[in-house]
């Protein structure tokens, strides 16, 4: 079974057979030190073009210690009909693990990291993944999945010339597929908090839907192994939101819970991103933000906190227009 329904529900699979240009699919493993001295972000993804003879398979790398970026295109890619299995150059990544296997003239990118004790996000017939019920709809422009929310790293990789060692440390898992990225998004993310196995990610974009446009969001919180939704698709409400040089600040409400998030921006570097044309959109990340949140319980009488916390080695994109996003 690998067809719609199959791919649906199944967010971590490959999306592109068949697929004319133009098509992107990414994903994006995050990977930090037990000790946060370092945090690195692999991209593996392909581009389908237009043009056939633009379409390439890419490795990008971004260092979020010294904010260094590199981009790796590379003709070959294979992936599996129905798991997780991508294979490009002669480097594999799956849910289980990345195996990087690459030398070139632009550097050196050898080695392996496992993930152990992972949390997928979970998948229904109502409810595909992080999208709701929004992921069963066939034009969306770009199309989110989380793989896993927070899980332990083992192993090490050569990364131009440097060895890190990622035992005992985080990662996280997510990808994107489609035409391509949002004319205008705000992305975070972090799972670094002061207990184990919080972890936090958001993202709200501009969203074009049958010749309209809206600002739609998904926000998810996993906290002592319960996941908060925050959603275009689940009656949230985005009571503020405002950006300027220094800081992102979001606050919404849902009928059980209010979510107050404050990220502080950070310098980091310009990622490649798909456009229509070509992998070329410019996409400043950081991963040196701070991201401050603040959960509370609502109900007709009082409200609680729950969570009160600041996630540390954190991801942050403002990227594009985002006049629609911050409209009162």
């Amino acid at each position: 079974m690998t067809g719609f329904f199959a791919q649906r529900l199944n967010p971590d699979w490959y999306h592109g057979k068949g697929k004319r240009g133009p098509f992107f699919e990414g994903w994006y493993y995050k990977l930090v030190t037990k000790s946060q001295e370092r945090a690195f972000a692999i991209i593996p993804g392909v581009f389908i073009a237009k043009n056939p003879g633009e379409t390439h398979a890419f490795i990008q790398v971004l260092d979020g210690t010294s904010g260094r970026a590199t981009y790796h295109a590379i003709r070959h890619f294979a992936a599996r009909d129905a798991a997780f299995d991508v294979q490009i150059g002669g480097s594999t990544f799956s849910r289980e693990k990345l195996s990087l296997s690459y030398e070139g003239s632009d550097g050196i990118l050898i080695g392996e990291v496992r993930f152990t004790n992972m949390a997928p996000f979970p998948v229904t017939l109502r409810s595909p993944g992080i999208m709701g019920w929004y992921g069963w709809l066939p034009f969306m422009e770009c199309n989110h999945g989380i793989v896993s929310m927070d899980h332990e790293l083992h192993g090490s990789l050569n990364i131009y010339g440097e060895q890190i060692d990622f035992t005992g440390g985080r990662g996280y898992i997510e990808k994107d597929w489609g035409t391509n990225f949002p004319s205008g998004y705000i992305w975070m993310q972090s799972n670094h908090f002061s207990a184990v196995g919080t972890s936090f990610t958001a993202s709200i974009a501009v969203i074009p839907n049958l010749g309209r446009r809206f600002a739609g969001f998904i926000v998810a919180l996993l906290h002592q192994d319960r996941l908060y939704r925050f959603a275009t698709y689940n009656n949230t409400r985005v009571d503020h939101l405002s950006v300027d040089s220094t800081t992102v600040r979001w606050r919404l409400h849902n009928n059980d819970h209010e979510l107050v998030i404050e990220a502080e921006r950070a310098s980091g570097a310009a990622l490649r991103g798909p456009a229509k044309e070509a992998m070329h959109m410019r996409v400043d990340e950081t991963m040196q933000a701070r991201i401050r949140i603040s959960l509370y319980t609502l109900d007709r009488f009082r409200r609680r906190l729950v969570l009160a916390d600041t996630g540390t080695s954190a991801g942050l994109e403002v990227v594009g227009n985002l006049e629609m996003l911050l409209k009162p």
